[in-house]
């Protein structure tokens, strides 16, 4: 089976461009022993080098064509190789735009910083691919039975490599965060973000549970000066008043039960960068009164400490609260909300801006790989008159079902039942209500509201068989209330 091949270029440079090692015919190389000494079918080569290697790399390339083979170069900003801080950074997205083909990296190309990377990506999952070894040529004494090794390491269990995860998540999801919609609320919205990205006041985001409020915080990192830096989320909810205030602000060892080592807090590692606070209004007056102190001296204390700690964050808050209602009940600091709300955004909830459904249905489905998926006429008229209480969280999760459980068209009898799917027709209130108004027994409203929902169906449906699945019942069964109810069945137009 064809696969790809990613490598540090083996044509090592010194700082002043001066090769380290000159490779001959009887070793020529890692990489290119690897090539010859392999049977597997590699379909493209994609060779990583600094700016100082770029000329020695190219003759690689050069030499891996010439084997017949497709390479490509691929030059990152990186000045010291052996700095793991500029290389982790380097590598991000170097995957880009290759076949999605089985991945091969070649451990034994690149200087030891760059191999480490390889072994911390790959074994902790961030990175599907096979790790190779190419045992040096001196090592080989004629015919070795195993030149190139496969190598594998158990180090999941390290806590650091569960760090590192979480880290690239969020790296990913900073870099692929994107403002999806072209209605006149997101175009507002967008240009109020790029006025606030500019400066570095607090913001207080609002609007809706599922509206993407995060999303909105991370686009104002993303385009500001602190890109840089790192960005930091938390939801206040999710912990009580004792935790919380260690997750913020840290705490030494001993502050409490189960404090075994000093911890630094979001503020410390939001350091230089973005923290993103959301569901601020749950947050206790004691925090409260932390989180007013950071604002205005930007010190901290961490839990147990005695000696303040200098942070330079920029602070994104968000609620689906009103908190100026709050503060005039006096559940929320005054000096507090005036300190967070330096700028104020309202994220629109989905209904306020419906234009953007079909684009937002495009955005996941190609997100979840499921692009033969579509939604037919009818289900969209279901979509577009759907008030959508939860939102682009809601849709999202509309459309993940989707995946589940449709080929291709996705149908009315597709849809979750908040829809109108799922084995449940939409019944409009007004028909219904006419229906009972005409009745005088309940028998006679029990019929008239029966056979309005499927008169409704059927003209919605077109079909005999299309109303019976909305309806949720047997198109048999269909038949038999047709006829007893004096209707005769529809011709399909379908």
């Amino acid at each position: 089976m064809p696969r790809c091949l990613l490598t540090w270029s083996d044509r090592t440079v010194t700082a002043r461009g001066v090769p380290t090692i000159q490779h001959g015919e009887a070793d020529r190389g890692p990489v290119l022993r690897l090539l010859q000494q392999t049977d597997v079918e590699y379909q493209l080569v994609r060779v990583l080098t600094s700016r100082a290697g770029e000329a020695a790399a190219q003759e690689l390339v050069a030499a891996i064509v010439a084997t017949g083979r497709a390479a490509e170069l691929r030059v990152l900003p990186i000045v010291d190789p052996s700095d793991h801080g500029q290389i982790f950074a380097a590598l991000h997205g170097v995957t880009a735009g290759m076949p999605w083909l089985g991945l091969d990296v070649c451990l034994s190309a690149g200087t030891p910083q760059m191999q480490t990377l390889w072994v911390i990506l790959v074994e902790a999952g961030l990175l599907r691919a096979r790790m190779l070894q190419v045992i040096p040529a001196a090592f080989v004494p004629s015919v070795h039975p195993h030149p190139i090794r496969e190598v594998k390491l158990d180090i999941e269990g390290f806590p650091e490599i569960r760090a590192l995860r979480e880290e690239v998540v969020r790296l990913r999801a900073a870099d692929t965060a994107q403002m999806i919609g072209d209605s006149a609320p997101m175009h507002a919205l967008v240009a109020r973000l790029g006025r606030l990205a500019r400066t570095d006041v607090p913001v207080l985001v609002e609007g809706e549970t599922g509206t993407g409020k995060e999303l909105v915080a991370r686009t104002i990192h993303r385009l500001g000066e602190r890109v840089a830096g790192p960005f930091v989320a938390e939801n206040c909810g999710a912990f009580s008043e004792g935790v919380l205030a260690s997750e913020l602000f840290g705490h030494e060892r001993g502050a409490f039960t189960g404090a075994a080592a000093r911890r630094r807090g979001l503020f410390e590692q939001a350091d230089g960068g973005t923290l993103f606070l959301d569901e601020i209004a749950d947050t206790s007056p004691r925090v409260q009164v932390s989180l007013l102190r950071v604002l205005q001296e930007g010190t901290l204390r961490r839990v147990g400490a005695e000696e303040p700690i200098a942070v330079d964050v920029r602070v994104i808050a968000a609620t689906h609260r009103d908190l100026s209602a709050l503060v005039a009940k006096g559940e929320f600091r005054e000096d507090l909300y005036y300190r967070l709300c330096g700028a104020t955004v309202r994220v629109p909830p989905l209904r306020e801006r419906l234009g953007d459904l079909e684009g937002l249905v495009r955005h996941f489905l190609d997100e979840l790989g499921a692009t033969e998926l579509w939604p037919d006429a009818a289900a969209w008229r279901r979509l577009r008159a759907y008030a959508w209480p939860g939102n682009v969280r809601q849709l999202r999760a509309e459309v993940v079902r989707w995946t589940v459980f449709c080929d291709r068209e996705v149908g009315v009898a597709d849809l979750s039942p908040e829809l109108g799917g799922g084995g449940g027709a939409a019944i409009e209130p007004r028909v219904v209500s006419r229906g009972i108004a005409r009745a005088t027994t309940l028998a006679e409203a029990t019929g008239a509201v029966e056979r309005e929902c499927i008169a409704k169906a059927i003209e919605r449906e077109g079909s005999l068989a299309g109303a019976a699945r909305a309806l949720g019942i047997d198109r048999n069964t269909l038949k038999r209330k047709l006829r007893a109810h004096g209707s005769k069945s529809p011709r399909s137009r379908r």
